[in-house]
């Protein structure tokens, strides 16, 4: 494959680019900071203005995972749906966006964990399990969602979420499974915060 070389701009944006099509296709692994600017071709140690080293890179490209996948969920839910519509639309996009990013999801919730983690990438993992809740909070002020306190309507919901995109992503389900069977989730979601 032949890799289109990097001149000038904004060689950290086209690292972090590089880097996810890397980790893409080939893993974490795979990832160098010298290999990166090899396939831009810039210095070995030109990445070391932006990156410090290999983790840094791999944070950066964590961050700007969650940042993506928050603007997908943002944008899944039409103001003033119920709460179904909204509940459906953030679970079709979530799993959406991890069958599309399927290494960076598995490196978003890797790094998260890391008791090395920044802390931008803790709140942006938090700003994620948040917008759960609103979806909840919202539901339950409108009369559809079960009283209780939200993070325990939120967190099961979320969890079942995140398993079903975690067995889709890793192709545990056939592309024909997930779709048959997203409906059947949110709906057994559904019930589990009916009134």
């Amino acid at each position: 494959m032949q890799t289109r070389r990097y001149h000038h701009g904004d060689l950290r944006a086209a690292l972090l680019t590089r880097a996810e099509q890397t980790l893409r296709e080939k893993g974490p692994g795979a990832l160098s900071l010298r290999e990166l600017a090899r396939d831009l071709g810039v210095s070995h140690a030109a990445p070391s203005r932006h990156f410090k080293d290999k983790q840094a890179l791999l944070d950066a490209l964590a961050l700007a995972g969650f940042d993506r996948l928050d603007e997908t969920l943002a944008a899944s839910g039409e103001p003033g749906a119920t709460f179904a519509d909204r509940l459906g639309g953030f679970v079709r996009a979530y799993v959406d966006f991890a069958v599309a990013n399927a290494q960076l999801i598995d490196l978003m919730y890797t790094i998260k964990h890391d008791p090395a983690a920044s802390e931008a990438l803790v709140k942006a993992a938090q700003r994620l399990g948040a917008m759960a809740e609103e979806v909840v909070a919202e539901g339950q002020r409108a009369g559809e969602v079960r009283e209780g306190p939200v993070d325990s309507i939120a967190i099961p919901v979320f969890t079942t979420l995140h398993g079903f995109a975690s067995f889709a992503m890793s192709r545990v389900l056939s592309p024909e499974e997930v779709a048959s069977g997203l409906d059947a989730v949110i709906a057994y979601m559904l019930r589990g915060c009916a009134p």
